[in-house]
């Protein structure tokens, strides 16, 4: 089965090639990491001794989850060294902002044994940690063939991948084989949990150990903000994070609908992926909106001086801080069917938060910010737009939604410890 699934593999990366041709030489991608992706890793990553812990996490999110636990490994085990992996170019370049979150990165290497089998003879782990639900076959045969423990942490499954996982029975089987090669699962909920064992997973090496997005620190606030700080004066500002194709325009003509009683609200928007920054800021020309981006903004009075409807925010880790200067936070990737992304962000600072129909990625997170009165859903454009005016309309549910926005992110910490426990439990230094 393992050679079927290879041939598949093989076949689909083939089908895809012209894809992968254009996105990279039309945004600069793919082909950077080709050699790290076959198992060829820079001379400076190669460990001479095993014994380092290697995490794994697929981009953005899944660093900034795991940065805590890294801070933990790194503070528990300083003996070994830490190694991250990541799938995509924004991942690397989050691990290049934070130079302190561990000692090496490189990208996670294609399914394939030969590749495989290259990076672990380089690198040595002890131990492999992988963030949520990245399940490559291979990989892990190669790991388990190796006698390298391999541990699943902040593990998620959603509804919609666990029935596409039960569609086809041959996959069903190969993929029984599989779930019992690893020797933790360690699930953000116990639905989560309970799927992944009616998938095949061995019940004694599931657990629940909460949700590690819930442990981030506070983060810096970025420079930027003093400025906008002082633009704003008092008036409110929409902070749109991690906003996908189609939501810029709802929010552009929602903030136009909102200045017609707040002729100074001031919309900051970011979209989710860097190759999007352009297109963004050609929809906001096309659309006559005055902006400012973030990567042309130099300290001095621009903001002051153009005092923009936009402020474009076309940089990368700055997002997370950004979130401290909103009277109300929007969760992008929510309106379309992207799945959404992380609303613990804005909760840290305290912000009312609201969100789309479509958070199934953050599923468990979402109806808890719902059942504890921290967000708002809505379902559409008109939605958003009454929601917005009614929250900037009323500071008493500002402060009360922001309240137990924070309260529930303080009574929802304390997953990483609980890794932690278990990372040591498998390295014998309990």
């Amino acid at each position: 089965m393992y050679s079927l699934y290879t041939a598949l593999l093989a076949l689909s990366l083939l089908l895809l090639s012209p894809y992968f041709v254009f996105k990279g030489l039309r945004h600069k991608k793919y082909f950077h990491n080709l050699g790290q992706r076959l198992g060829r890793l820079p001379a400076t990553i190669r460990q001479t001794q095993a014994g380092a812990i290697w995490l794994h996490a697929v981009s953005v999110g899944e660093v900034l989850a795991l940065a805590p636990l890294a801070k933990g490994l790194k503070q528990r085990f300083p003996a070994r060294p830490l190694l991250l992996s990541t799938v995509t170019l924004t991942g690397q370049q989050i691990i290049a902002q934070r130079p302190g979150l561990c000692a090496a990165s490189f990208y996670f290497p294609l399914d394939f044994a030969f590749a495989v089998r290259r990076v672990l003879a380089q690198i040595k782990p002890a131990l492999i940690v992988i963030a949520e639900s990245e399940i490559w076959p291979n990989f892990l045969q190669q790991a388990q063939r190796a006698r390298i423990p391999v541990i699943f942490v902040n593990g998620r499954l959603s509804g919609r991948s666990f029935r596409r996982h039960q569609m086809i029975s041959l996959w069903r089987r190969f993929l029984r084989q599989v779930l019992r090669q690893p020797a933790f699962f360690l699930m953000q909920t116990e639905q989560d949990a309970e799927r992944l064992r009616a998938l095949g997973a061995p019940a004694a090496r599931v657990a629940v150990t909460g949700n590690l997005k819930f442990d981030v620190a506070v983060p810096a606030r970025p420079s930027f903000l003093s400025q906008l700080a002082r633009v704003a004066n008092g008036v409110p500002v929409i902070v749109a994070g991690s906003t996908m194709a189609g939501e810029e325009a709802i929010l552009v003509d929602c903030l136009r609908a909102l200045r017609q009683w707040i002729p100074a609200a001031l919309l900051v928007l970011a979209p989710r992926h860097p190759e999007r920054f352009e297109q963004v800021a050609q929809l906001l020309e096309e659309k006559g909106i005055s902006f400012l981006r973030r990567s042309e903004f130099t300290q001095g009075d621009e903001l002051l001086a153009s005092r923009p409807e936009v402020f474009l925010l076309d940089t990368l880790g700055e997002l997370a801080g950004a979130y401290a200067t909103a009277t109300v936070a929007f969760v992008g990737g929510s309106l379309v069917p992207a799945g959404g992304h992380n609303p613990v962000e804005p909760a840290v600072w305290g912000k009312p938060i609201v969100f789309g129909p479509f958070m199934e990625n953050f599923r468990d997170m979402a109806s808890a910010f719902l059942a504890a009165g921290a967000a708002r859903q809505v379902h559409d454009a008109e939605e958003l737009r009454a929601c917005l005016a009614a929250l900037l309309a009323d500071t008493r549910q500002q402060a009360t939604m922001g309240n137990a926005a924070r309260a529930l992110v303080e009574a929802s910490r304390g997953a990483t410890e609980r890794v932690l426990e278990k990372v040591a439990e498998l390295l014998g230094e309990s």
